[in-house]
């Protein structure tokens, strides 16, 4: 199937590793041209392995999305470079494990510059751009756990319905600007995220991580946990304008483990 990415620009944060370096590999596997940002200098490293996989024009830049300078500055970067971005793929880390007793207002307020403000700061930067030009597909990357929330988990269990909220608004203002707004809510999809995660739930529950693995994907329907490349071909269709009816959708890629009547 053709996604109809070719020549599309496109912006993915967070993409030195995990979710959105596959997201941005599979973007350029279909011919869109992508700018990738990341805080270190692995970013460098990543733009150069999607290069040499796709032959794509990838063009790798340092920012912080917790920091609004930061993402000012790396969205017009990528505009300066692509000449306008079609897509943008908000994603960031995850906030760290812990109960809400364990965790202090200082946790708190870090999570919330990670996970919702990185958000807030994208669009305000590039949603601009998109109105001027009268079309565009922001895709934000939150977590099943908008639907199921998971033990342990409090910080990012709160702050990504947030960003939710946020997704399903800006999809009922930009919609009618040709602007499509959508999030892929992943389920358990094995990246170094994922690892951490499953290393503490080991050590609380003092087991070993292949327990809790095997005991996490008895729970999946599928059996099994998904992989980068699974996700990275559910976003770019997501993304892209395959997807030209799809809008204000929080779509789960969770091999069934969400087990709602919608």
């Amino acid at each position: 199937m053709d996604l109809g990415l070719t020549g599309k620009t496109a912006l993915v944060t967070a993409a030195s590793k995990g979710l959105g370096k596959a997201a941005a590999m599979e973007l350029a596997r279909q011919g869109a041209h992508v700018a990738l940002c990341a805080r270190s200098d692995r970013i460098e490293t990543a733009a150069a392995e999607i290069r040499a996989a796709t032959g794509a024009t990838v063009h790798a830049l340092r920012a912080d999305v917790a920091r609004r300078e930061d993402v000012d500055r790396v969205v017009g970067q990528a505009v300066e470079r692509l000449g306008h971005l079609d897509i943008l793929i908000l994603n960031a880390g995850g906030p760290p494990p812990g109960s809400f007793l364990a965790l202090g207002p200082e946790d708190w307020e870090a999570a919330v510059r990670l996970t919702l403000m990185s958000t807030v700061y994208l669009c305000y930067a590039a949603v601009p751009g998109m109105l001027a030009r009268g079309q565009g597909s922001i895709v934000a990357t939150q977590s099943f756990t908008v639907k199921q929330p998971l033990d342990n988990l409090v910080l990012s269990n709160a702050l990504r319905m947030a960003v939710i909220g946020l997704v399903k608004s800006l999809a009922g203002e930009l919609g009618p600007k040709g602007i499509r707004v959508n999030s892929i809510n992943p389920g358990w999809t094995w990246t170094e995220r994922v690892e951490q995660l499953i290393t503490d739930r080991a050590a609380r529950n003092k087991t070993s991580i292949a327990d809790e693995t095997s005991r996490i994907t008895r729970e999946i329907p599928l059996g099994r946990m998904g992989t980068v490349e699974e996700y990275g071909r559910a976003i770019a269709w997501l993304a892209s304008p395959a997807a030209s009816y799809i809008h204000g959708h929080a779509l789960l890629f969770d091999g069934g483990a969400v087990q709602t009547a919608l």
